[in-house]
């Protein structure tokens, strides 16, 4: 069995932005502060991997965006974001969300 790294990669730093977004709640968060969470785990992650991952977010209606002209991105989750966050809905594939083990 092989493993696929960078579908790992993609998958978790999907995760990962959901959970920051989550817990910046009900402000939400600029990139660069999401970029430096993603940064803890993935230390060589550019913002245009964030970037391309919160589009994904975005297009799969999880993650609000706000595309400043000067060039910034602010971020925030839907209520179907919060709800993936908490696993009160199912996670359909392509975020490495972690099987519910407690209660």
């Amino acid at each position: 069995m092989t493993v696929d790294i960078e579908k790992v990669r993609r998958e978790t730093i999907r995760w990962q932005i959901l959970l920051t977004l989550y817990n910046a709640s009900p402000i939400g968060a600029w990139e660069e502060l999401v970029l430096s969470v993603i940064q803890a785990t993935f230390p060589d992650a550019t913002p245009l991997e964030l970037r391309r991952a919160l589009d994904y977010l975005s297009d799969r209606k999880l993650v609000e965006l706000v595309k400043h002209p000067g060039g910034r991105w602010f971020a925030d989750l839907t209520r179907y974001g919060t709800d993936v966050a908490e696993y009160t809905v199912d996670c359909d594939p392509g975020i490495a969300r972690p099987v519910k083990y407690w209660g």
